[in-house]
């Protein structure tokens, strides 16, 4: 065999190892580390050491969409108000899976004015002025047991428009929980609002 061949082969067999070394290498870093893994959020990415939460910059575009609630008008036509919900990566998956919200879920909704107009399909409201936004964390443990922003299962918080750092509320019983009560045995939350969550 020529000299120029047997080159040729040993080339040829160090490509293809090399190639099996960096697909088996591939194979294993997205086993160990899901799609979603660099985009997973934690209690700790949303909450300082005493436990005060912020809203996460960055929930419109990494999040997942849960649904839209439109809050009637009490005199005229439309909507008064308009909540639209996002989850941190990850909660629907695992919601459809067990049924349970898994632990440091984040749950975001952004809380508009309406604005509502006739138009041709009638009479239409959408979102106009942010209000402001409401944040929850699962933590089943309370992990914060001195701050009043946190107990039964979650952490709670809501921020006017202007500050997304600092909440307003002071204690989740008399600021937040107030509203969830009739969802108590769906832990505080309008799963059947959420689409996304059915299985």
């Amino acid at each position: 065999m020529a000299v120029a061949q047997v080159g040729t082969m040993r080339i040829k067999r160090f490509i293809l190892s090399f190639s099996l070394i960096v697909g088996i290498g591939i194979a294993a870093g997205l086993l160990s580390h899901p799609a979603d893994s660099q985009t997973a959020v934690t209690v700790d990415s949303i909450a300082d050491a005493q436990g005060n939460l912020h809203v996460p910059a960055e929930y419109r575009t990494i999040y997942q969409y849960l649904g839209t609630w439109a809050v009637a008008a009490k005199q005229a036509a439309g909507s008064e108000q308009i909540h639209t919900v996002y989850a941190s990566p990850g909660v629907i998956d695992e919601y459809q899976k067990t049924g349970k919200f898994p632990e440091g879920a984040v749950l975001v909704k952004e809380v508009f004015q309406a604005k509502t107009d006739r138009m041709t399909t009638g009479t239409v409201s959408r979102e106009d002025k942010l209000e402001g936004w409401f944040v929850m964390v699962k933590s089943s443990t309370d992990k914060f047991p001195e701050n009043k922003l946190w107990g039964d299962g979650w952490g709670w918080s809501w921020f006017d428009a202007d500050n997304p750092t600092k909440t307003t509320s002071t204690n989740y019983r008399a600021d937040c929980q107030g509203c969830h009560i009739p969802a108590k045995s769906t832990d505080w939350i309008y799963v059947r609002g959420y689409p996304p969550l059915s299985k």
